[in-house]
């Protein structure tokens, strides 16, 4: 359990990492400049602005962290940059009017999502070619790659639904309706959860990827448009495009905790692999919000190019050689796994009144229960068959994972 734990978090975390050699690094998309601002996270200054591509809109670091994978919604291209020079390698012609970008944690494939054609095109890393053309919904707009890898989720605007596409056959292999005019679209670190920006409802739909249906709905400011995920899961946050906000949802109670100003009409967001900075791009006034995580409230403006919008996964962890992000070590065992009678769960230090939930896999609520010491035991004997999910919140630690009743 403690390894699923931890790859999931690792596959979580690598969509986020980069090789400048500047440190955490944002890399903002300015549509109307045509360039990049490429920002030091840690001190909020601009390293450099790269040039091209014009229309520059989605944009997606590789889990190495050696490319970032741009947009042009006019030349109908994804551009190639290297992170160690910040210069522009190749560019991939693809669908007409790409919009978003996604690239897999094997750093293996990318996809775009061609918005007036309703395709996505498959870009093989390799060979920096496009090797599969998938038709998906009417205006695809957001897409987003499991953290496994297996599945692509796909915001069609024009058709209120995701499709989900099999990687593995470059198929869609089902469709799930949502709410009006999807955008953006996040996963949530275990894979388990997709959460869709539904602009003309303004709501977020939440998905259950191993049922394939919507399990929740919640109401967000309006025309919400771009959405991230904290790397621990318990937050989502969402650009509120026409109220000039940023809405944070709790993932345990599917609400809305927190409502923040920022600039005017934002649209791409990502946090710091941290989880302590929230970025958000405004696209019309030129500038990017910085959140403080712990105060919800905008800490740092600074300025960018012309109309940024940065919809995607924007920021990265950056060093010189290997990547220093700090191994994830889960806080929680829970054993056996697989079990058929009681499930052990144990903290590496006293759980300070956790409240222990688990769902089944289409999401219903199984258990809720307070955990009152540093060890617990739970019978689970007259429990059917299959994959369970577990969420435990306290004051002190907030952990995620599954286990499978035999």
């Amino acid at each position: 359990m403690k390894n699923n734990l931890i790859k999931l978090m690792i596959l979580a975390m690598a969509s986020f990492i980069g090789m400048t050699g500047e440190g955490q690094t944002a890399y903002i998309t300015n549509a109307f400049t045509s360039n990049i601002s490429v920002i030091n996270v840690t001190n909020h200054s601009l390293i450099t602005t790269i040039s091209g591509p014009p229309d520059a809109y989605g944009v997606a670091v590789s889990a190495d962290g050696s490319k970032v994978y741009v947009t042009s919604t006019s030349a109908s291209s994804v551009s190639v940059i290297n992170t160690s020079t910040n210069a522009i390698t190749n560019t991939i012609n693809v669908g007409d009017s790409p919009l978003g970008v996604a690239v897999n944690h094997a750093g293996s494939k990318v996809y775009s999502t061609n918005t007036n054609v309703n395709t996505v095109s498959v870009i093989t890393t390799a060979s920096n070619t496009v090797t599969a053309t998938v038709t998906v919904g009417s205006a695809p707009s957001g897409i987003v790659v499991s953290p496994d890898g297996s599945k692509v989720y796909v915001a069609n605007s024009g058709t209120n639904t995701v499709s989900i596409i099999n990687a593995a056959a470059d198929t869609v292999s089902t469709t799930v309706t949502v709410g009006l005019y999807p955008q953006g679209i996040a996963v949530s670190p275990d894979g388990s959860k997709v959460y869709v920006a539904n602009s003309h409802d303004s709501s977020v739909s939440i998905i259950n990827t191993m049922a394939d249906t919507v399990l929740a709905t919640v109401p967000v400011g309006s025309h919400p448009y771009g959405i991230a995920v904290s790397p621990d899961g318990s937050k989502i946050y969402v650009t509120n495009n026409g109220a000039n906000t940023v809405s944070v949802i709790d993932t345990f109670t599917n609400t809305v905790t927190h409502t923040i100003a920022v600039g005017a009409s934002p649209v791409g967001i990502s946090v710091t692999p941290d989880g302590s900075k929230v970025y958000v791009a405004n696209s019309s006034d030129n500038t990017s919000s910085i959140i403080d995580a712990a105060s919800n409230s905008v800490s740092t403006t600074i300025s960018v190019g012309n109309y940024p919008s940065a919809f995607g996964n924007f920021i990265s962890t950056a060093t010189t050689g290997i990547p220093s992000i700090t191994p994830f070590a889960p806080s929680i065992s829970i054993y056996p796994n697989p079990t058929n009678s009681i499930l052990n769960i144990k903290a590496q230090w006293t759980i300070d009144n956790g409240q222990l939930t688990i769902t089944d896999v289409m999401g219903n609520e199984v258990y809720k229960g307070i955990l009152s010491n540093d060890n617990c035991q739970l019978s689970i004997v007259n429990w059917n068959a299959g994959i369970y999910f577990y969420e435990i919140r306290s004051s002190n630690l907030s952990e995620r994972g599954k286990f499978v009743k035999e």
